[in-house]
């Protein structure tokens, strides 16, 4: 059984490996190699450490957690850093997923869709009413975020460790929870 629940500190070696292992896995082919090699368990475990260390930041992470194998997925939202062009923030508040992995043993299962439904509810009860998520242009995975109502809005050419890459934006308009419901009724 894998239960989605607000992750701790305690949590940051699991979410590190999970972000590492899943990086390396989504994006061998579309980024450079060096930069997926340069990605270490042990940098983003401090990294995550940081987060969960911070209330505020802490709020928004969730981990997606099997009773046997620990930490498969993660996920982590907050305010919007960077409004895509098809947003205007002034009308909206606008919150931001920033990361959404799940381990590849664990993807089809529908634990993205699951912990991007906790997510949702974290920015609501921030009272945001539009979410967006930025991702890169290349991932084959775009089809999921558009299967959950995500409606392309953006652009942009962003530098990941010294690497131009382009991204695409997709936002939730409305922020109706919840999703993982929602979406299993339409298919009905």
């Amino acid at each position: 059984m894998i239960r989605i629940r607000r992750a701790g500190r305690s949590d940051a070696a699991a979410i590190a490996r999970v972000h590492v292992e899943t990086w390396q896995s989504a994006y061998a082919g579309i980024l450079p190699d060096a930069m997926l090699v340069g990605m270490s368990d042990v940098r983003q475990a401090a990294w995550w450490s940081r987060v969960l260390s911070d209330p505020g930041e802490a709020r928004g992470v969730f981990v997606a957690d099997d009773e046997d194998m620990g930490v498969v997925g993660f996920g982590s939202s907050g305010p919007a850093r960077d409004l895509p062009e098809g947003l205007d923030g002034r009308e909206v508040r606008v919150g931001e997923v920033y990361t959404l992995y799940v381990e590849p043993d664990f993807q089809n299962r529908g634990l993205g869709r699951r912990l991007l439904d906790a997510l949702f509810r974290q920015l609501k009860a921030d009272r945001c009413d539009t979410a967006v998520l930025w991702m890169l242009a290349a991932n084959p995975t775009r089809f999921f975020y558009e299967g959950l109502g995500g409606e392309r809005v953006g652009d942009r050419i962003d530098t990941l460790s010294g690497v131009d890459v382009e991204e695409i934006a997709y936002a939730w308009r409305g922020l109706t929870v919840p999703l993982v419901r929602r979406r299993l009724a339409a298919e009905d």
